[in-house]
C-alpha cells in the first residue's frame, strides 16, 4: 500500500460537478458583498479563515446545510439537463403513451445525457480550482475548508461561464441585464455587468426552454399528421366510437422506431453544445 500521501477527508474526494455547484451558487453570494475593499471572493475567504464559522456558530451550520440542498436545483440551472428533459417529455406527450416511457426513466435519461455534454466543463473547472482543495488536509467544516472551497470555486468559474454564454442569446442576456440594473438603487447599477452570473444564468434558462420548445414543435408534427390522418380515415368509415388516439398510437410508435427515434433525439442534445 502505497503511504507516501496522507488520507484525504471525503469532501475532497468529491467528484467535478461538486465545484459546478459551488461556483453556481458562489456568484449570487458574492454579488451582495461587492461593496468593501476587497473584492467579494477574497473578504468571504478571510471572513471564513479568520473565524471558526461552524464549530462556534451552530445556525450558520444550519444555514448552510439547508443551503446544500439546493444544490441540485442550482446544478440543473446552469447545465443542460432543462432542455433535455423539456425535450423528452415533449416527445413522449407526442408520441401519446401517456406514462411510457416513466418519469424516472425520462429523468434518468436526461442526467446521463447532461453528464455527457458536462463532463468536459467540469473537468476544466476541476482543473481550474480543485487543485486546492486536494493540496490541503484539513477536516471537514472547518474555516479553513469554507476558504479553500470559496476561493477555489471562485477560480473555477470561467469555464462554466463561457459554458453558458456560448448558449445565451443576446436578447434575453441584454433583457436580464437592464432588468438587473433596474431592480437596484443608482449607486448599486455600476457592480452589475452584463456577464455576471446574475445576469447569465436566467438567460441561459429561457434560451434553453425557448430551444427546447422549438424543437418540441419540430418532433410533435409528423405525429400530429398521423393523428389527423386516422381520425380522417374513422370519420370517413363511420367509426365514430373508436378513439383516433389509440388507433393512431401504433403507428406512432412503428414511425418512432423506423427511424430510431431516440438515436436521433439524443445525438441531436447532445451535438447541439458542441
Amino acid at each position: 500500500m502505497n503511504r507516501s500521501s496522507p488520507a484525504r477527508p471525503l469532501l475532497f474526494r468529491a467528484p467535478p460537478w461538486l465545484f459546478a455547484a459551488l461556483v453556481s451558487l458562489h456568484p449570487f453570494v458574492a454579488s451582495a458583498a461587492k461593496k468593501g475593499g476587497d473584492s467579494a471572493p477574497d473578504a468571504m475567504v478571510k471572513e471564513a479563515v479568520s473565524s471558526d464559522t461552524f464549530t462556534s456558530r451552530p445556525l450558520i451550520l444550519i444555514l448552510a446545510l439547508a443551503a446544500m440542498s439546493l444544490v441540485p436545483f442550482a446544478l440543473m440551472m446552469v447545465t443542460s439537463f432543462v432542455k433535455i428533459s423539456v425535450v423528452l417529455s415533449i416527445v413522449r406527450s407526442a408520441l401519446g403513451t401517456q406514462q411510457i416511457p416513466p418519469t424516472q426513466v425520462i429523468t434518468g435519461l436526461a442526467i446521463i445525457l447532461t453528464v455527457y455534454i458536462m463532463a468536459p466543463v467540469g473537468q476544466e473547472m476541476y482543473r481550474a480550482g480543485g487543485i486546492d482543495i486536494w493540496s490541503r488536509g484539513t477536516s471537514v467544516f472547518s474555516s479553513e475548508t469554507v476558504g479553500t472551497m470559496l476561493g477555489a470555486a471562485d477560480k473555477s468559474k470561467e469555464p462554466l461561464r463561457d459554458f453558458l454564454m456560448k448558449k445565451v442569446t443576446n436578447k434575453d442576456r441584454t433583457l436580464f441585464y437592464s432588468l438587473a440594473k433596474k431592480m437596484r438603487k443608482e449607486e448599486d447599477r455600476k457592480d452589475i455587468g452584463p456577464n455576471d452570473f446574475m445576469v447569465i444564468v436566467p438567460a441561459f434558462v429561457v434560451s434553453e426552454l425557448k430551444e427546447a420548445f422549438q424543437i418540441g414543435f419540430l418532433l410533435f408534427v409528423p405525429f400530429i399528421v398521423i393523428d389527423m390522418v386516422v381520425a380522417n380515415i374513422l370519420l370517413a368509415l363511420g367509426m365514430h366510437m373508436l378513439s383516433p388516439t389509440t388507433i393512431s398510437m401504433p403507428f406512432k410508435l412503428l414511425l418512432f422506431v423506423l427511424v430510431d427515434g431516440w438515436y436521433l433525439i439524443a445525438k441531436g442534445l447532445v451535438i447541439g453544445y458542441l
